[in-house]
Order: structure tokens, then C-alpha cells, then sequence
């Protein structure tokens, strides 16, 4: 003999469908959206940093041995004009 259980959607009863008073539906959606673009900017703004923190960090040894590489060349430039204007 088995016994039937009743599914636990069936065994609790549900609240008559209630209507808010007017404007406050909006009034919470409202605020609701207030609260996630806060939380979006903040979060939005954390994982930026994140990326751009990794990307430089990355890209940090490149970059010095280009800066290297262009001083080196404009001190080369420069000593060799002075010593040719030097033997004029």
C-alpha cells in the first residue's frame, strides 16, 4: 500500500495576489535601480582597475625598454651633432 505525498507546493497555501497602492510599484523600482547602478559603478569600477593594473604590469617591460631605446638613440643623436658642430 503506498501512500500519496502531496508536493510541497500543493501543501503550502499562497498568499492572495496583493496590489500595491498606487505609485509605489514605481517608487520601489525606482529605488531598487538607484541601489544596482551604485552597486554596478562600484563593481564596474573595481574590475577596470583590476584589468588595468594587470595590463600595465604586462606591458611595464616592454615599455621600459622602449623609453631605453629612444634615450639611448636622442643622447646618440646628441653627442654625435656636438662633436661634429665642435669640429667646425
Amino acid at each position: 500500500m503506498s501512500a500519496s505525498v502531496p508536493s510541497p507546493a500543493a501543501a503550502t497555501p499562497q498568499p492572495p495576489a496583493q496590489r500595491m497602492p498606487d505609485g509605489v510599484e514605481e517608487y520601489m523600482i525606482h529605488r531598487v535601480m538607484q541601489r544596482v547602478d551604485v552597486v554596478l559603478d562600484q563593481r564596474l569600477r573595481e574590475a577596470i582597475a583590476t584589468v588595468v593594473q594587470e595590463q600595465t604590469r604586462s606591458v611595464l617591460p616592454r615599455l621600459r625598454e622602449e623609453i631605453e631605446s629612444v634615450v639611448r638613440h636622442a643622447v646618440y643623436e646628441a653627442v654625435a651633432d656636438e662633436l661634429a658642430s665642435g669640429q667646425k
